[in-house]
């Protein structure tokens, strides 16, 4: 059986990363994760790869967030065949984060 990602709710996304250590990676582009993100999520690209590598634990979960939770699939698809065990995609990406009112930062956290 081929492995696969989880979607989850942003809502469930940030109590990962606040209670259980989840890492969160925003892959859109940079002005927009600029302009807002949220709050404590990585930029990865294709270019931070090997920084996402560096600092991602072996035990820690990886959630990874777009637009509107498209593009994270592919991305989280990408992730479990790289040998990532726990990956989630969040479900309507970051329009549904803001909708919530979940916590978002400016600039660059990284």
């Amino acid at each position: 059986m081929a492995a696969i990602f989880t979607e989850i709710s942003p809502t469930t996304a940030w109590q990962l990363v606040k209670h259980e250590n989840a890492f969160l990676a925003d892959i859109r582009a940079l002005a927009h994760y600029l302009d807002d993100h949220p709050s404590g999520a990585f930029h990865l690209t294709n270019d931070s790869y090997a920084e996402f590598l560096d600092l991602v634990s072996d035990e820690q979960a990886v959630i990874v967030v777009c637009y509107h939770g498209i593009s994270s699939r592919s991305v989280a698809q990408f992730l479990v065949e790289q040998g990532f065990e726990t990956v989630y995609s969040v479900t309507g990406g970051f329009e549904a984060w803001q909708k919530l009112a979940l916590p978002v930062t400016k600039g660059c956290d990284q």
